[in-house]
This record gives C-alpha cells, structure tokens and sequence, in this order.
C-alpha cells in the first residue's frame, strides 16, 4: 500500500462523460497497486465511477462527497483497464 496517492487529477467542473474518460487515461499510464485521487463535480461521477472501477477491474478504497465535492481513492487494477 502506498504511503499516499501516487498521483491525483482534478475534474471539477467536467460533466459526464469526462470525470470516467480521464479517470480511466491516468489509470492506465499507473503501475498496478498505484493509487489515483480524483475529485469531481458531476452528481453522476457518483455512480459511474463506481461503476468504471468493478468493470475495469480496479478497487475503489474510498469515496467521500462534502458540499457538492466528490472525492475517490482507486486503486490501479492489475488488469489493462478497459471493461
């Protein structure tokens, strides 16, 4: 387990698709086990996300949402990342 994530990106303001179509471009140039943190504004990243990490086989660790903020910790599945 990585001491912190290895690497964050920030989608807020991006509606959907986007938040899963650049979550899914950093997982895939990260080692597997990395850890990624992505923030988002899009209400629908709430379930797409969850729903793009069990298909493409990566884990989420953790998800916390605070005045509108959406906030996932996924960690890099050991697979190529495209359901």
């Amino acid at each position: 387990m990585p001491d912190g994530p290895t690497r964050t990106i920030d989608t807020r303001g991006l509606a959907c698709p986007l938040p899963v179509l650049k979550t899914r471009k950093a997982l895939n140039s990260m080692a597997p086990g990395e850890w990624l943190v992505l923030t988002a504004t899009d209400p629908l990243a709430a379930i797409d996300i969850p729903h793009f990490c069990a298909e493409a086989g990566h884990r989420l660790i953790a998800r916390s949402e605070r005045d509108g903020m959406l906030s996932f910790t996924i960690e890099r599945g050991p697979g190529d990342g495209e359901p």
